[in-house]
């Protein structure tokens, strides 16, 4: 048997988290499925809206400091989850072109094409760079990374405030994931959303032209397109809310009205009660001392805290904790 197609693979473990997170007491899908063609579109329309801030804060963050971060880490290898179009990666880029470092980029997405799309329009805008491009999951994939090679420190950078999608021990675990494609030479270039005002929240995740609530409904057309389901999406609202005590945003589905969905690909009849929520995703924020204990837990300490003019959002550096164990 050959390799499985990466839209093999990424049926499969839709197939799986249907079937685990639709037959839980609590309904719950992860949000990496909420980002197919049209999500991945609905979502960049959301990054320009005034209401959603994260996008704009880690831009003038890196705007501001990509040099000061290129001449502390002599970084020749960028690799960046969730990479998409790189839009907010060519900054750094550019201050590695202009600080003479640049030598690699390897972008990882579970979208092929946008893969391939990113690596062909960067090979082209800097000539001489090496991208090798990664088609994965990153919660299943990272393997696919290759290790960290001497004499080209690298920086492994997870930016929008994504990491905030993993609940706490997830998050400590993938983190520590992050530190094992790092040897004594490499950084992790984290961004985080923080804790702030929950008008100034829940405004960034239920916008007035209602594109959030429309990217959170296109997850149920991905499960009637990808699994055969029959959702009917006006069945269903779209609720965000901070939660105070853990300190993140929710985003749910509602159930207008008792009903039953049937999921064809998977043989699975399901039934929504009225009022009932499907969480589709979580959204922690973040202080400086949680950010320093997760990384701490990870076996990575704090090199350099960045936030824009405002304090809305992070960009933090870290590296391998004195004393942590090496890479496999």
């Amino acid at each position: 048997m050959g390799r499985m197609t990466s839209l093999e693979a990424a049926r499969r473990t839709l197939a799986d988290d249907v079937l685990d997170g639709l037959t839980r007491p609590a309904k719950e899908l992860p949000p990496k499925h909420l980002y197919d063609g049209r999500g991945s579109e609905l979502f960049d329309r959301i990054t320009e809206l005034p209401e959603y801030y994260p996008t704009r804060a880690e831009r003038e963050i890196l705007e501001a400091r990509a040099g000061d971060i290129v001449a502390r880490t002599r970084v020749r290898e960028l690799v960046e989850l969730g990479a998409g179009t790189a839009a907010k990666t060519r900054v750094l880029l550019d201050a590695m072109a202009r600080a003479g470092t640049l030598r690699r980029y390897v972008p990882f997405d579970v979208d092929g094409g946008m893969v391939r799309d990113t690596a062909a329009a960067l090979a082209a805008a800097y000539p001489g760079l090496e991208v090798r491009g990664i088609t994965g999951d990153f919660e299943h994939d990272l393997d696919e990374i290759p290790p960290p090679e001497p004499g080209c420190p690298r920086i492994v950078a997870f930016l929008g405030g994504t990491i905030g999608n993993f609940i706490p021990g997830s998050r400590r675990r993938f983190l520590r994931e992050l530190g094992a494609r790092l040897d004594d030479a490499g950084h992790l270039l984290l961004g985080t959303d923080l804790v702030k005002d929950r008008a100034v929240l829940e405004a960034a995740y239920d916008d007035d032209q209602g594109l959030t609530a429309e990217f959170n409904l296109n997850l149920l057309r991905v499960l009637n397109r990808e699994l055969d389901a029959d959702f009917d999406v006006d069945n269903f609202e779209h609720v965000a809310f901070y939660d105070e005590q853990r300190e993140w945003i929710e985003m749910r589905l509602r159930a207008r009205r008792a009903h039953s969905v049937r999921v064809a690909a998977i043989d699975l009849d399901v039934d929504f009660d009225r009022g009932e929520e499907l969480r589709t995703e979580i959204s922690a924020k973040f202080t400086r001392e949680r950010v320093e204990a997760d990384l701490g837990a990870a076996g990575l300490e704090l090199v350099e805290w960045m936030t824009d003019a405002e304090a809305r959002f992070a960009l933090s550096l870290s590296r391998r904790a004195p004393g942590a164990a090496p890479p496999a």
